[in-house]
């Protein structure tokens, strides 16, 4: 292990490099999609690991259409094996999320979603991370635009790049 990994972030340094893959998603006011995802996540030393996602809408042979959502925000693991994690969008939204670290599975729920007079009525999000093999899976269920929490995303990234 780095010698420069905070001690709070041991239980989620797996998650630190690059990671760049592909996944579905739907909602009941949207079409079903396929999407492509970079994920990054690094750190400086302190207690606390930077997070920045960015991703894009695919065709049927996966060609990229054009940009789709980002994200970038903080993950806070906390000695007790809970974690917070800080997104902001670009479209006008905010959400703190907490949640367990269990091994390689990070499980988190949104706890505040703050959003702009502007932006897309978001209520409510679960999310859920795990190492399987060598890639990073993930599932996320959302409550948005009157509708209850419900599969939304889903991905499967293999790391592409060490932090650096």
């Amino acid at each position: 292990m780095d010698a420069d990994v905070h001690p709070d972030v041991v239980p989620v340094a797996w998650l630190l490099g690059t990671w760049r893959g592909e996944g579905v998603g739907g909602y009941p006011t949207i079409e079903d999609f396929r999407y492509g995802q970079e994920v990054r996540f690094s750190h400086d030393g302190r207690a606390v690991l930077a997070y920045a996602s960015r991703s894009w809408l695919l065709d049927d042979v996966g060609a990229v259409l054009r940009p789709a959502a980002t994200e970038t925000g903080y993950w806070r693991p906390q000695p007790d094996g809970t974690i917070e994690v800080v997104l902001a969008h670009p479209t006008g939204f905010a959400e703190i999320w907490i949640g367990t670290v269990t091994g390689t599975r990070i499980e988190v729920h949104t706890d505040v979603v703050a959003r702009t007079g502007t932006a897309k009525e978001v209520n409510a999000g679960h999310r859920l991370y795990g190492l399987v093999g060598a890639d990073l899976l993930y599932a996320y269920d959302m409550a948005a635009v009157g509708h209850a929490l419900q599969p939304h995303l889903s991905a499967r990234l293999a790391k592409v790049g060490a932090e650096g």
